[in-house]
């Protein structure tokens, strides 16, 4: 059996497949409003092909994407549904056990560390925490962009009694590319955000929704600093299948062209790579679909 732990894909390029509708500004929240059935359906497919964590469709209920009025009218209604798709998908497997996972997103935008706002951010997070508890083995914040954001939700979850996860996005511009120190996107070290996490109690470090070829060395990093404190936590990577740089751009911004030459194939390769550095949880994020996922099962099963 692996010893490696195998997450979901990306979700919204899934539900695109299967037929949903997802625009701007709504994007994957839009599928839990006019079609929940194909959510559950992406959650289905990933679970048929290998994983073992599926994570909650509520990345977008945010009021960076619903809107601040609808946030607060329809926002727990709609993160409840989230959590209920993937508890559904989830319980409904019977020869193992697969964990739901809450989607903590940045709450006011993604790859925007500067709009962080810490007065504000209990109030969105309070939310999400309240209405998708009841659903979820394990907390996720990802896609976060400072170590602010991170400790923003160790504070939200601290007293669910769940564990939690942190999965940060990094710099994966030309420089990071060529082999720069790893830093997550407000430019603070990956260095750090792993001391961080060390002294947080998360269980897991992540690094998320970043290009493949920066995780390696993010993955060293951080298993080089929990090496020298002795710290418990795993390491995993889900990376992303973005076209071009993202730097100037939010990601949840448009739809961003994936890359042709991600394939199932090149992507277990990277994976590969990662775990050889010290992960031990492997996913995918944005253009990651069941395939791939499919792959990484076989591959770390074999």
């Amino acid at each position: 059996m692996s010893t490696t732990r195998i997450l979901d894909g990306g979700m919204s390029r899934e539900l695109l497949r299967l037929g949903a509708e997802l625009k701007q500004p709504e994007w994957s929240a839009l599928a839990l409003i006019n079609s929940p059935d194909i959510v559950r359906k992406v959650h289905q497919e990933f679970i048929a092909a290998g994983s073992e964590v599926v994570t909650t469709n509520s990345y977008a209920l945010v009021p960076f994407h619903i809107g601040e009025d609808r946030f607060w009218k329809e926002g727990p209604a709609l993160i409840r549904l989230a959590g209920r798709l993937a508890r559904e998908a989830a319980d409904a497997v019977t020869d193992r056990k697969v964990l739901v996972a809450g989607s903590l997103p940045p709450i006011f935008g993604s790859y925007e560390p500067q709009n962080f706002q810490p007065s504000r951010v209990q109030d969105y997070l309070e939310v999400l925490v309240e209405n998708l508890g009841p659903f979820v083995d394990i907390w996720l914040g990802e896609t976060l962009s400072l170590i602010a954001e991170a400790e923003a939700v160790r504070k939200a979850v601290a007293t669910s009694g769940k564990p939690f996860w942190i999965s940060f996005t990094v710099a994966d511009d030309e420089a990071a590319i060529k082999g720069g120190e790893p830093k997550l996107r407000s430019n603070e070290r990956v260095e750090d955000a792993a001391s961080w996490a060390a002294s947080s109690g998360a269980e897991a470090l992540l690094f998320n929704c970043s290009k493949p070829e920066v995780m390696q060395s993010a993955v060293e990093t951080a298993a080089r600093v929990f090496r020298k404190m002795d710290g418990p936590l795993e390491i995993g990577v889900y990376a992303n299948a973005f076209e071009g740089e993202q730097g100037d751009a939010a990601a949840n911004e448009g739809l961003h062209d994936t890359r042709n030459d991600l394939n199932d194939d090149a992507y277990s390769r990277y994976a590969c790579s990662w775990v050889e550095a010290g992960a031990t949880i492997i996913g995918g994020c944005c253009g990651i679909g069941a395939a791939h996922i499919h792959r990484l099962r076989k591959t770390f099963s074999d």
